[in-house]
């Protein structure tokens, strides 16, 4: 009996350990967001590196894109993480959450989905906080998860958790503590995504391929670019036709063309602090527009053009670029 009910125990524990390995790296979650009228345009604003109770002119910026949302008829907010400085939630309960989200994008036109992803600061808190359900049911704008899908009909959005890709988080931490729950053992986790982005992005056949992260693949700000993104994930985006790739991190606003690929490198990250003069230099891609202050981006896809506009904090239109779908063509 003794025996028999070991095995029962080993058998439970066995699927345990199976059932948590595998739904660990589940096919990446899909969302739908209906697109606007009868040419199912899109328009959406992409904020990043902002929670910080307001201050740093984050409210300033919030008022911004509160009137230029109003302008665009919005149909959701895209965050590029770094979501609650300096070191996340700390928990469910963290009145942060409300003092540096709820209370700070109050404006109608923002009263919107935002989707967002995890920054390297969010991973210094409780990284699971931002990711329970429970914060939707204290503001149901808010949907966090380490990566997903948006189908928005003309468009496909691929959400990559990118900071479990950077080394020094996991090498040298720089006295940080770094919430790695549901990541570990690592290099499987960075597997299982990839070949997961790769499989979904292969599989769309959305007029627009746009992928979101919060490291920068290209940039001139001070982090520059991510070597581990590059080598790692640009392939996989260059192979797939991607369109579009957004990020935050940099605290600065940029616009950098790819002389490989159509790929362009969108850096959104301005929502708060921003680092006055901190320009690391040109890499091999084109820098189109680099501005190191705060501000945010819109964008708004036709089935045929998209319109890319990047604004200060007082509103003040800095750089804007359109393309045709068609010609695929800048002008």
């Amino acid at each position: 009996m003794a025996a028999m009910s070991s095995f029962f125990l080993l058998i439970i524990g066995l699927f345990l350990v199976f059932t948590t390995t595998t739904t660990s790296f589940a096919e990446l979650e899909r969302f739908e967001e209906p697109a606007k009228g009868a040419d199912g345009s899109l328009s959406f604003l992409v904020v990043g590196d902002w929670g910080r109770r307001g201050t740093y002119n984050q409210s300033q910026v919030s008022l911004q894109m509160g009137k230029i949302g109003e302008k665009l008829d919005l149909n959701f907010v895209i965050s590029t993480g770094d979501n609650f400085y300096d070191n996340g939630l700390a928990g469910t309960n963290d009145p942060n959450f409300e003092e540096s989200f709820t209370k700070v994008y109050t404006a109608k036109s923002l009263q919107k989905q935002w989707y967002s992803v995890l920054g390297n600061h969010d991973y210094r808190g409780d990284t699971e906080a931002q990711l329970d359900p429970i914060l939707r049911k204290i503001d149901s704008r808010w949907l966090c998860l380490r990566s997903f899908i948006l189908n928005a009909e003309i468009a496909e959005f691929f959400f990559i958790d990118t900071s479990p890709f950077v080394d020094s988080y996991f090498n040298t931490p720089e006295g940080h503590t770094y919430d790695w729950r549901g990541v570990t053992p690592r290099n499987n986790y960075i597997a299982n995504l990839l070949k997961d982005v790769e499989t979904a992005l292969r599989e769309s056949s959305a007029k627009w391929k746009i992928v979101v992260g919060h490291h920068a693949i290209r940039s001139a700000g001070h982090h520059g670019d991510t070597p581990e993104l590059v080598k790692q994930l640009l392939p996989i985006l260059q192979a797939n036709n991607v369109d579009l790739y957004m990020n935050g991190h940099d605290h600065c606003l940029e616009h950098i063309s790819s002389i490989e690929s159509p790929i362009q490198f969108l850096t959104s990250g301005g929502g708060s602090k921003a680092w006055r003069g901190d320009l690391k230099g040109t890499n091999s891609d084109d820098v189109k527009f680099f501005y190191d202050g705060q501000g945010f981006m819109s964008v708004q896809l036709t089935q045929t053009n998209a319109e890319i506009i990047f604004y200060d904090v007082s509103g003040k239109i800095l750089h804007k670029w359109n393309v045709s779908k068609e010609l695929q063509s800048a002008m």
